[in-house]
């Protein structure tokens, strides 16, 4: 998969998946919406950037992913979000390790921070495989449809990430073609490709 800038062609499939997910309540959105109303005109200046999951096999749609950057503490967070048909086909987790391998290895900056809803399990767990540490719970809960939720604050060091890298990609082995649709190779470095993430600000020491 690559990130790449959001492109107006892209609105419709974004706002099919905030529609998917609603329909279906499905429990792993976690309250990300690529295409919230005030997003909707990001143009990819300032500190917050759009950026758009796509597979490098067909050039598909799948995804998309919300950076907020602060240049001055040497911080950001992000959110993340797959369409309801191409999960578990891996896309979440290169994306993320991407995002995290170009702001912590290109830009320079020195801590991630990010809310994952308590009731996400599979998004703790990869959290936790690339060594985010948690960092709080809040004590408000909210009780929708019988399940209560509550966000997970979780940081992540650029050294710790240096850290666990190596063996977060030996565990997860090479990718074989079965494992999704959209399939992808085991060759890590035709994956990365993030030539937009290069325009963030960088941190100022």
């Amino acid at each position: 998969m690559r990130l790449r800038e959001v492109r107006p062609a892209d609105r419709r499939t974004l706002t099919g998946f905030d529609r998917d997910s609603a329909r279906v309540r499905d429990p792993q959105v976690g309250g990300y919406r690529h295409w919230a109303t005030h997003r909707s005109g990001a143009d990819g200046s300032g500190d917050d950037f759009h950026f758009a999951i796509e597979t490098l096999h067909n050039r598909t749609l799948v995804g998309s992913v919300w950076v907020q950057a602060d240049p001055a503490s040497g911080r950001f967070s992000y959110g993340i979000g797959i369409g309801p048909q191409h999960r578990r086909c891996g896309y979440a987790a290169d994306a993320v390790t991407t995002l995290l391998a170009v702001m912590f290895e290109l830009r320079g900056y020195r801590k991630c921070e990010v809310s994952v809803n308590g009731g996400n399990f599979a998004s703790l767990a990869l959290h936790g495989e690339l060594g985010f540490r948690e960092e709080g719970r809040t004590r408000d809960t909210e009780l929708l449809r019988g399940a209560i939720r509550y966000p997970v604050l979780m940081g992540l060091t650029a050294d710790r990430f240096a850290e666990h890298r190596p063996a977060f990609l030996a565990a997860r082995g090479p990718v074989r073609p079965s494992r999704g649709r959209h399939w992808r190779t085991s060759r890590r470095g035709r994956h990365w490709r993030a030539e937009h993430l290069r325009r963030l600000p960088r941190p100022t020491s």
